[in-house]
């Protein structure tokens, strides 16, 4: 089923938490809302599922609008953060329940309800309640709910957020291999990064109510069209300076009081030279080494300001001048805070934004 929506918009008295929102996901798309707590992301969901009505704007499914349609009728399946699992209630009971409220036959509702359990690997936990039962169980208890109604649409909300790090591993990808078999289209709220690339095929990121960009993972990391896209994707986070494009000896330069580097024409020339642009940076576009260890290309000059091991890596914290850039080193470099090291980036990765109104000079 497709689902869009059409200049969509919600407020709560002055406060805009949805503001203009216009999109729309194919049939058995997955889609991630991604971004910062009060982004509204959440709302988003809650005016999809019909629980918020808009105050502006249309939510279509295929061709029907769907601004005044019950949620009961809405042929929704939702996975909350909390699980809402009825305590009082077995696995199977609770699994079964939405299609009783739809008065389903038994036998139907009885075959659903095995068949799901068994998918999600917990056909053997129909009998017990929610508290006796992992957190990972009553996930896919939550999830077995949602899928025995045979929805048309399927709603997340975080709901990995409760679930240790190798859980939600290892749910990340129960969930996105189920939606591949089913093509059940789906929204997952998520503000976990990792979350939305992995499991999404377009991520929608948003920022203070308005949809910032909405695009495949790859095209958010590699051609951010906003400031804030190119700072909230990728992790580490790309790194920022102001300069101004130069033009000098055929050719262009990324240059401020602190540091001059090389920059390819094609690039150079979007951000327009004389102009104070933002230039951004990834740490994996940056290579570090102590200073006259070897010949650099765009080579700057710094100081190890901290060293973050990661085990495979460590995540080098370098200033230059009043600039602080990040960089993935080799642990076996033995990078020691103090130390002084040269800095040399693939500006072929380099990007520009517009100082005033953070909008991509290279991707508008």
């Amino acid at each position: 089923m497709n689902v869009a929506f059409d200049g969509l918009t919600k407020r709560f008295g002055d406060v805009a938490a949805v503001d203009n929102v216009t999109m729309e996901m194919r049939d058995g798309e997955f889609v991630a809302f991604l971004g910062p707590s009060g982004c509204g992301k959440t709302t988003t969901l809650l005016m999809t599922a019909g629980i918020y009505r808009p105050t502006g704007g249309n939510i279509r499914f295929g061709e029907r609008v769907m601004n005044q349609v019950q949620p009961k009728d809405r042929n929704i399946g939702m996975v909350f953060q909390s699980y809402a699992l009825y305590p009082h209630m077995t696995v199977y009971e609770n699994i079964v329940f939405p299609m009783r409220l739809k008065k389903t036959p038994k036998q139907v509702m009885d075959e659903r309800a095995r068949q799901v359990a068994d998918k999600m690997g917990i056909g053997h936990l129909l009998n017990r309640r929610p508290g006796q039962l992992s957190g990972g169980q009553q996930q896919r208890v939550a999830l077995g709910r949602a899928l025995a109604k045979q929805p048309d649409l399927l709603l997340f909300d975080e709901p990995l957020s409760n679930l240790d790090a190798r859980l939600r591993l290892t749910m990340r990808a129960e969930i996105k291999r189920l939606q591949m078999e089913l093509r059940i289209t789906s929204i997952y709220v998520t503000h976990d990064q990792v979350e939305a690339i992995t499991m999404a095929d377009r991520v929608a990121v948003m920022k203070d109510g308005q949809l910032q960009a909405f695009a495949p993972p790859h095209e958010l990391y590699d051609e951010p069209r906003t400031q804030f896209v190119a700072g909230f994707v990728g992790n580490p986070p790309m790194d920022f300076a102001e300069v101004e494009v130069t033009f000098s000896g055929g050719d262009y330069y990324a240059a401020q009081s602190d540091f001059r580097i090389k920059v390819p024409s094609e690039r150079a020339k979007k951000a327009t030279v004389g102009r104070t642009v933002v230039m951004g940076i990834r740490p994996e576009d940056v290579s570090v080494a102590p200073i006259g260890a070897r010949e650099t290309v765009n080579g700057l000059r710094g100081e190890v300001y901290v060293v973050e091991p990661l085990v495979r890596d460590d995540l080098i914290d370098v200033v230059v001048g009043q600039n602080h850039f990040h960089v993935m080193a080799d642990p076996m470099l033995g990078l020691t805070i103090g130390d002084h090291v040269e800095l040399s980036f693939n500006t072929e990765k380099v990007q520009f934004f517009d100082a005033v109104t953070e909008q991509s000079l290279l991707w508008a």
